[in-house]
């Protein structure tokens, strides 16, 4: 069971955790947001949902306990549980906070997807951006989506890993294969601690990003082994979830084919296993010259 996560957290005297006030089955007990550095103008680390008085209203109260600012809001990812909240700010809790978020591809619209008119300004891979107490180097990571970002803090070495690594379970993702290349890098940051967008403080975080790594690693070699075993075969998706989660209930065989859909679309990028289109369907084969197992 995990620990209960506390609306307002003060994490140490540069941070506080400000809970997103949105449980769910993807954002478990609700969107981290994080206000960061010592002085009067702070860094928010996502802003949460759209329309969650609550998660606003717990917002406002520390902006004004600590008699802060809000000088920049940094967004991990377009996704709406971290972006969405950016509208509810304006007028209210902030008039003037510079909003940053990497682009998603060259040709995103500053405007898009925030409302009101509020300007984007787009963050770069390395850039660093400072306020009284703090200094956050962004990292790009694309792979849960194209755009998502970790942040790190130099001061404390302390990894704000966005939707990249959640302090609990393994993290969805768009490509698998830049997701592991991002991984790997993060391994190389060597963060101390790790604060997730979703689930409690990772305080083991080079043994969490192995994991993450060794288990994408370990169904990829379960994927080449059946298909090395059919290597006279095209196989579906389906046809590989029936031979490798024999354990998995038949009702979650669906999502399962769509995470083995991932691990074959990298492995075709590693030109291991090869697409064919078989009456009208998507069916994969080995490459055995290219597949050491």
């Amino acid at each position: 069971m995990a620990a209960v996560i506390p609306a307002v957290t003060k994490l140490s005297n540069r941070i506080i955790r400000i809970l997103g006030c949105n449980p769910g089955h993807m954002t478990l007990q609700g969107t981290n947001t994080y206000l960061v550095g010592t002085g009067k103008n702070r860094i928010l680390i996502d802003a949460g949902e759209k329309d969650k008085p609550e998660y606003q209203q717990y917002l406002a109260d520390v902006v004004k306990s600590e008699q802060v600012n809000i000088e920049h809001i940094i967004v991990t990812h377009w996704h709406n549980d971290h972006i969405g909240g950016v509208e509810d700010l304006y007028g209210t809790i902030t008039d003037h906070a510079k909003v940053w978020k990497h682009k998603r591809s060259p040709d995103d619209d500053p405007e898009v997807p925030l409302g009101k008119s509020i300007a984007m300004q787009w963050l770069t891979d390395g850039q660093e951006i400072k306020v009284e107490g703090a200094t956050i180097k962004v990292h790009h990571t694309p792979g849960h989506t194209t755009d998502h970002v970790v942040l790190f803090l130099l001061e404390e070495g302390i990894l704000f890993s966005g939707d990249c690594i959640l302090g609990e379970g393994t993290a969805v993702f768009e490509d698998l294969y830049t997701y592991m290349k991002s991984l790997a890098k993060i391994l190389t940051l060597d963060p101390k601690v790790i604060y997730p967008g979703h689930g409690n403080i990772v305080n083991d975080p080079l043994t969490k990003i192995q994991y993450y790594i060794s288990h994408r690693n370990q169904r990829e070699e379960q994927i080449l082994k059946a298909l090395k075993m059919n290597a006279d075969k095209q196989l579906t998706e389906m046809d590989l979830v029936k031979i490798i989660y024999t354990e998995t209930p038949e009702h979650l065989w669906p999502a399962a084919a769509y995470n083995v859909n991932h691990h074959l679309c990298k492995l075709t990028k590693e030109n291991k296993v090869k697409k064919l289109e078989v009456d009208g369907q998507d069916k994969w084969q080995v490459i055995l010259a290219n597949c050491n197992l």
